[in-house]
């Protein structure tokens, strides 16, 4: 790696807050990295400039501002967004990381937006045909990538496998060797599953990857798997799913120990283990899902971050250009394909 700087272009308009989260994570990222990052703020110069003033960091060394005059909305149409917001914050920062002026971007914005913008702009690697969305998991082993997310509801198995490629890349990047790769589905019988899975199945048993089966579900956060492969439909449906399971265990522990005296007193004592619990689950910590296969580098935050959770994603942008993470998924798609050809 170079020794300049890394430089993030952030989509500061995107979001359910906009600029109100996205300045004080780029200035909570810059305590801890010292010289090596810049962030470039994209969006309405004036709100920028106004939220840097209010925050008393106006003419920061680190940071620069990229005005765009429009912005995509959360509820947009990502045809409307390509067709009609050329100069929308979200499409100017991918713009920058297809221009070398910033290598990578991070935006809370739409999500579907972004996708498609981003494949527009920067577009897929030799051997990828659709991009995946992953994301980090906590499991009681540590932690697992899932992928994808929902950027593709109907995959073949090809691209099931494409994605495998991937997920192991950004899971070497995060420092696991070799890893453990499953498909998600109903069963870990070879007999389950629909002909999609099996075949993909199939498709993996024979390539260098670290395959190691089917996972259901419940396997996701319980067994020792690194890498849970499934298109987006079914991946986007299970993590919705997951995020809603947390949320009522969060709603009914919070109903029994506001019951009565008793159990008020109870949650007190049980304080520091509940902080510590929320502490492991929290999913702030894991935000940032990364659009791989593309050929450049953009993590989604989630559009309901806050500063803590988008400074994550920002992190996660950091992490996957130190790695060049779009070149090592490019090296392993070539050694894949060579041996495919030599069989």
């Amino acid at each position: 790696m170079s020794s300049r700087p890394i430089t993030i272009a952030l989509d500061g308009m995107g979001g359910d807050m906009g600029p109100g989260i996205v300045v004080p994570a780029a200035l909570r990222v810059l305590k801890t990295t010292g010289d090596s990052l810049r962030l470039i703020l994209v969006g309405q110069e004036d709100v920028l400039s106004s939220m840097l003033s209010k925050l008393k960091v106006s003419g920061h060394p680190q940071i620069i501002i990229r005005h765009a005059s429009q912005l995509v909305s959360m509820d947009e149409s990502p045809a409307q967004a390509l067709r009609a917001k050329k100069d929308s914050s979200m499409r100017v920062a991918i713009n920058l990381v297809k221009q070398g002026e910033a290598d990578a971007c991070v935006s809370a914005g739409n999500t579907g937006a972004l996708m498609a913008t981003a494949r527009f702009v920067l577009k897929t690697l030799p051997g990828i045909d659709r991009p995946a969305i992953c994301t980090t998991l906590p499991t009681v082993r540590g932690q697992t990538r899932m992928l994808d997310l929902g950027a593709n509801v109907d995959s073949k198995a090809e691209h099931l496998l494409q994605f495998a490629v991937m997920g192991s890349v950004l899971a070497m990047v995060n420092g696991i060797e070799r890893p453990r790769v499953a498909l998600l589905n109903i069963g870990e019988e070879d007999i389950k599953g629909n002909e999609q899975v099996k075949e993909a199945a199939q498709l993996l048993a024979a390539s260098s990857l670290n395959y190691i089966g089917f996972v259901e579900g419940d396997g996701v956060y319980l067994e020792q798997v690194d890498v849970v492969v499934c298109d987006g439909f079914v991946g986007n449906v299970a993590l919705k799913s997951s995020e809603g399971v947390a949320r009522l265990i969060r709603h009914y522990m919070t109903q029994e120990f506001k019951r009565n005296l008793l159990t008020r007193l109870a949650g007190l004592i049980a304080l520091p283990v509940l902080r510590a619990f929320r502490h492991k689950i929290d999913p702030r910590h894991y935000n940032g899902a990364s659009l791989l296969g593309l050929q450049g580098i953009v993590v989604k935050s989630h559009g309901g971050a806050d500063a803590l959770a988008f400074a994550n994603a920002i992190q996660v942008a950091m992490l996957e250009v130190e790695q060049a993470v779009p070149r090592r998924i490019d090296a392993h798609l070539a050694a894949l394909h060579t041996a495919r050809q030599a069989l």
